[in-house]
């Protein structure tokens, strides 16, 4: 049980701390808004001041998600200048850090069914890390010629592509059991071949 006693803005965070647990042990449709009220430690009637249902309270759990994945985002883009290469390698590697240390936000933001337009502030947040992937991508493809240039918002999404089917298929849960590779040596070279085939970068000798 979270700590009792909770008041005002308090209240709030211990309750999507609770859902993050709930969401881990049970999934994002495995539990109740009075069961997020229980492991909080407070009444069912005080959630209701807070979050009119389940979803509200995901919700919130995906827009905190979001908010620390661009903070993740962008300072894994500014670590790795003057490079822009560096600086869009940096930031795949982030999206599959993000997903094993913060599993709880992870699921409420991809896997929960929640609508990213379901509120104002989760739609600014998710808007957020996207165009910090999608800077990162017009930077690195500067250096392509305009009539081979990828719109940057395809070029990222295809390196977000490639890094959530990493995270799905080989890095939740005991990271590396499934593949014969482990995750991060997967996502490497899943974007070299595709910085290669755009010739940002020299084929392997």
């Amino acid at each position: 049980m979270l700590k009792r006693g909770y008041h005002h803005g308090n209240l709030r965070e211990a309750l999507v701390e609770a859902c993050l647990r709930l969401i881990a042990e049970k999934g994002p449709t495995g539990f109740t808004l009075s069961e997020a009220a229980r492991v909080a430690g407070v009444t069912p009637a005080a959630v209701y001041r807070h979050f009119e249902g389940r979803e509200d309270l995901i919700a919130e759990a995906a827009r905190q998600g979001y908010e620390m994945f661009a903070d993740l985002l962008e300072h894994a883009w500014g670590k790795g200048q003057p490079s822009a290469l560096a600086s869009f390698e940096a930031t795949g590697r982030a999206y599959l850090a993000f997903a094993r240390k913060f599993p709880g936000h992870y699921v409420a933001m991809f896997e929960s069914g929640i609508n990213v337009q379901r509120t104002p502030e989760l739609m600014m947040a998710a808007r957020r890390s996207r165009e910090i992937m999608e800077r990162a991508a017009r930077d690195l493809s500067e250096h392509i010629p305009p009539e081979k240039r990828p719109p940057p918002a395809m070029f990222w999404a295809h390196i977000w592509a490639l890094s959530h089917g990493v995270v799905e298929l080989f890095a939740r849960g005991t990271p590396g059991t499934r593949s014969p590779f482990p995750p991060e040596d997967l996502l490497e070279t899943g974007i070299g071949v595709y910085l290669r085939g755009l010739g940002l970068i020299p084929p392997d000798e």
